[in-house]
Formats: structure tokens, sequence, C-alpha cells
């Protein structure tokens, strides 16, 4: 292991961790008495809000009502994170189990006590709430009263809202009923490696299956996860159809064409940019056929199987091996190209102990940022000396740097980036970071971060949009008037990873199963988030390296936006037109440019 990392690991005692490398949490609340004195003052201003109710009519009330509610909202944040961010720090602790569980009781308080707010407004006349909006008094509020009269045409009468929220939990059976299924009553049989041991095979472990050197143990995992699907296709797909016929319930109750036009309306995205984007991607499937062919060449495989689409093509990620401190260092220089006020934050936020740096026991696995307006962002992290736990450095301080800029430019109610946004950011600064990296890098290095980047695409964009395909296709036979039929299913997710990957990949018949594993397909049409936000990375970071005129300003502008506006306006702004394919086209000719140069660093 590198010199000078401090003992760390899944049996280190949080106690026994240094202070220096840990988040500090005091930075919210002096000590405990400070934070329990906090919830006891909001529990009492709750209390008092229900004085609002009925009386939103009157301009002024309305104004003293939403400042209000920002002003609980606020507080209501900061002491939910200060209980959850310690839980997640050592969860085995019975006293910050016993904190969480009484700040999750004092948030359910908080929604039940605002709750009224948003249906009385939408209650209340449009000439009246557009004669607020002309106020300039409501300014740090005319987005959200904006946003309310968008959306008032598709919300019902109270009364019927309030019965559909009640069987909001009968609603939500398909999707429990999978989530049980699969992670408590489905078991995986164990099996055997290339040595002949035996070896656990589970959701939890499979993608780290997948990425071993042992074809054997990869193939054995990926015949038995899927098989073991395969036994239950028929209760799978019959889960998927209920959580589609509940979607299209919720849908056209609320008076939208479609589940698609539903989902979409919350972030007032058109669906033409849904089509757009899977139309596009399909206009870009060669590069991707091109890097299977590479892949298989490179593995030296006479067929390329689904179970070796994972494996690395070069184990070199181990070659940056460095200190937490020289990682920052690492990721302060890449990033330099966004500015000396951007990098002078960043090294603050490294030295004043936002993050909380290594493993210990009890501590939530993997890593997050998380934003806290009026305060700092907090980043909890698990570092390991290799490049992927640099890489994770950039992408949660993209994020972390996000929720920092946009609460410094923005009031609270203006500052919550949407999710459409959320890993654009983040994956600017991965990109960043990978191009830096490659500047400096050998040969073999330089294999192992192209690979990374051409995997990310390959996950992030491609098969996300394969996902959100397969959406349509579920979604349009319930809006049809048909059930989901795991034959069906089978058949088409089978021939859809043939266009997607092309004659190099050997489509087993075990991969038809591989749709009825994928959760997201019970929250509808968010996966293509993923696929744009990358885009607009891609577009980002090409403008800020290539000294694209006013291109680190805009970038920066788009940070500091937060949630004052609509996410395509803000991206729009910033130079990012989703609604055209253009940022899409961007990333996927980049992604065919580093295939060429993997090929040649391949000698292929």
């Amino acid at each position: 292991m590198t010199q000078n990392i401090p003992a760390h690991g899944s049996n280190i005692a949080r106690k026994d961790i240094n202070e220096i490398y840990k988040w500090k949490i005091d930075d919210l609340y002096a000590d405990k008495e400070s934070w329990q004195a906090a919830a006891q003052n909001l529990k009492a201003e709750l209390s008092r809000f229900e004085e609002f109710k009925g009386r939103l009519g009157d301009a002024e009330i309305l104004l003293q009502a939403l400042q209000k509610q920002a002003q609980l909202s606020e507080e209501i944040s900061k002491i939910y994170a200060y209980a959850r961010l310690q839980l997640d720090a050592d969860n085995a602790d019975p006293a910050l189990q016993a904190m969480s569980g009484e700040t999750e009781s004092l948030l359910a308080d908080f929604n039940n006590a605002v709750s009224f707010v948003e249906p009385e407004i939408i209650s209340l006349s449009k000439d009246y709430l557009e004669s607020c909006l002309a106020e300039s008094s409501f300014n740090e509020f005319k987005f959200y009263l904006a946003n309310l009269l968008r959306l008032a045409p598709h919300v019902l009468p109270q009364e019927q809202e309030a019965l559909l929220s009640q069987a909001s939990l009968a609603m939500s059976a398909p999707a429990a009923i999978f989530r049980s299924l699969v992670s408590a009553d489905m078991e995986f049989p164990p099996v055997t490696d290339g040595k002949g041991n035996t070896a656990n095979v589970s959701e939890g472990n499979y993608l780290l299956n997948m990425t071993s050197a042992d074809r054997t143990l990869r193939k054995n995992s990926f015949r038995t996860l899927m098989g073991t699907y395969h036994n239950y296709r028929n209760t799978l797909a019959n889960t998927l159809t209920g959580q589609c016929r509940v979607s299209r319930f919720y849908a056209t109750a609320h008076k939208y064409e479609d589940t698609l036009t539903a989902s979409l309306a919350e972030d007032n995205i058109p669906t033409e940019l849904y089509h757009k984007l899977i139309e596009t991607v399909h206009n870009n499937l060669e590069p991707l056929h091109e890097y299977i062919a590479i892949k298989k060449a490179a593995l030296k495989l006479d067929e390329l199987h689904p179970y070796d689409l994972y494996m690395p093509l070069s184990s070199a990620g181990e070659s940056f091996a460095c200190t937490f401190e020289e990682a920052c260092e690492r990721v302060a220089e890449a990033l330099a190209p966004l500015g000396e006020d951007y990098i002078s934050t960043l090294k603050h936020a490294f030295k004043s102990r936002w993050i909380d740096i290594y493993e210990n026991k009890g501590k939530r696995s993997g890593a997050y940022s998380w934003g806290i307006y009026g305060v700092h962002p907090y980043v909890l992290l698990n570092y390991q000396p290799r490049y992927n736990s640099i890489s994770t450095i950039a992408h949660e301080m993209g994020h972390a740097m996000h929720s920092y800029l946009a609460n410094q430019a923005q009031t609270y109610t203006n500052s919550d980036y949407s999710i459409f946004c959320a890993e654009v950011a983040s994956t600017t600064n991965e990109i960043l970071l990978l191009e830096h990296t490659l500047a400096n890098a050998t040969a073999e290095q330089k294999i192992y971060l192209i690979n990374q980047f051409l995997e990310a695409v390959r996950t992030t964009v491609y098969r996300q949009v394969q996902f959100a395909e397969f959406e349509l296709y579920t979604h349009g036979e319930i809006n049809a008037g048909r059930s989901l039929q795991a034959k069906n299913l089978e058949n088409y997710w089978l021939e859809s990873n043939k266009t997607y990957y092309g004659p190099a990949l050997t489509a087993d018949k075990e991969l038809a199963s591989e749709w009825s594993r994928i959760p997201h397909f019970y929250t509808p049409f968010y996966v293509y988030k993923y696929a744009t936000g990358y885009s607009a990375a891609t577009t980002f970071a090409e403008a800020i390296l290539s000294g694209k005129e006013n291109a680190v300003e805009k970038y920066l502008g788009f940070l500091k936006a937060g949630g004052s506006d609509y996410s395509l306006n803000i991206l729009k702004n910033a130079g990012v037109d989703l609604t055209t394919p253009q940022p899409v086209a961007v990333t996927l000719q980049k992604f065919a440019q580093k295939v060429q140069e993997l090929k040649t660093l391949l000698k292929l």
C-alpha cells in the first residue's frame, strides 16, 4: 500500500480515525444540545404554520407564508443533515440511530405542516397569481409560482388529490414486490471459479465478478444470476405490468396524454427531446460496434460474450496509487482551467474538513456529496489509493462545488438544482481529470484511462438510452391495452442488445432475462437523464479545454444558476442546447475518437 495512508478499513472503529480525516460536523451545530434546541424550536414554529391556511388569497399573507416555509425548510434540512451525516459515518451507533429516527419524524411533521400550501395556491385564480408575480416583493418566488401555474391544469381538486394520495401506498405494491423478491426472497446458487473453488454470486457482488480476470467465474456468475431471474420471469413480467399500469393511471388522472408526457412534465422537458436522444444514439451505433470488436480482439477471444463486456483492458489503475493529499493536488491541477476562484474554494474545501475521507467500521459504502444551504457541502468518501478513487474525488467535488456556488449566488428557494442537471458538474470534473491525466500517462496507463472513458460512455449514454428505448416499448404496450408477456420482453431485450452492441457480441440466450433485474424500470422515464447529463458535461469539458470564448464563464454561470429556472433554459444559457442533437452527437464523436486512439495504442 502507498505510504502515509493512515490506518482505516471495515474493522477500524470510528473513534480510532484521526479527527483531521473526518468531516467537521460542528459547522452545522456546535453540539448535540444546540441541535436539540433547533429541533424543539422548529416543532414550535411548525405548530404555528397552520395559521396561514385558508388565507393565501391575500398577497401579503401569501408572501409571509412562502418566506416562512423557506425558512423552515432551510432549518429542517440542517437538522436532518446533522443526524444523517453522523449516522452514515457510523451506522452501528445506537445514539445516532435514535437521532436519525427523531429527525425522520420531524421531517414528516414538516411535510404535513406545509402540505396545504401548493394545493391552496393552485386553487387561487390565475389573475391573482399573475398579479403577485408582477410585484417585486415576490422576486424570490417568481420561478416557483410560475412553475405552479404551469402545472396547475394537471392538479386535481384537493379532495381528489387527497384520494390519490391515500391510494399511493396500495399503488406502490408492484415496486415493493419487486424489491422484496430480488432483495430478500430470490436466492442465487453458489458458483465455481476457474480453480474449482466455490464462490458466491449476488446483486451485491455481481459487477465485481464481471470485472474478474477469471473468465470461468464471470461466465458462471452471469449464467447463474440471469438463470435465476429467468425462473421468476412471469412474476417479474407481472410486477412490471403492474408498475406501468400504475404510472399510466396517475398520468391520465392528472390529465396527461401518457406516462412519458407526465414523467417529463416535472422538468418541463418536451417529449421530442426523448425521441431525438434515441434517434441520435441509433445514428451513432457504429463506434460502439467497433469498440466491442476491439475489446474482443484485445482480450484475444474467439467469441465475446456478455460476461466479457465489463472486463478491463488494463490493470494500470493501481499505478496511479497515491495518498489522499496527493490525489487532491492532482484533482486541483486537472481543474485549473476552471479559474483561480474555483480552485481557491476547492482547496479550502480540502483543508477545512468538508470531507469524510476513509472507511471505518459501520460507515456507509460508496461516496456522495450533500449540499447544505448557509453552511457548506459535506462529502463522504471511502478513499483507496487507485485512479478510481481520485476520479471519485473529482466527481463528488463537482457536486459539492455546484451546490456551494449555487447556494452563494441564489436564495434558498432558487438554489437547489434539478436531477436533470445533477450529474453535469460531477461528470465535467471527471472528464477534465481524465484528459489532464492522459497528457502525462504512459502507453499502458493511456489504455486504462481511455478504456475508463469508453466504459463510462457505454454504460451512461448507450446503455441508459437502451433502457430508455425499452421503456417506450413497455409503456407503449400498456397504452395499447396489452399486458407485458415475459416471452415478448425477452425477445425484445435480446434483439435490442444485438442492435446496440453489434455482431462482435455473442448474445447468449441468458442475456434475454436481463430486463427483469433493472430497478430503474419501476421509476418510469428518468434514466435518459444520465445520458443527457453526460452529454452536457462532455460538451462543457470540450469547450473549456479547447479554449472556446467565454466557455469557463458560461459553465460557472450554469453552476451558479442552481434551480432558478428550468433545466433546459439554464443549460441553454450556458451554451448547451439539449433540444438539439448536438451535445449528444459531440459526446458520441468523442467516443468514436477515443475508440481510434485505443485501437492505435493496442496496435490492432
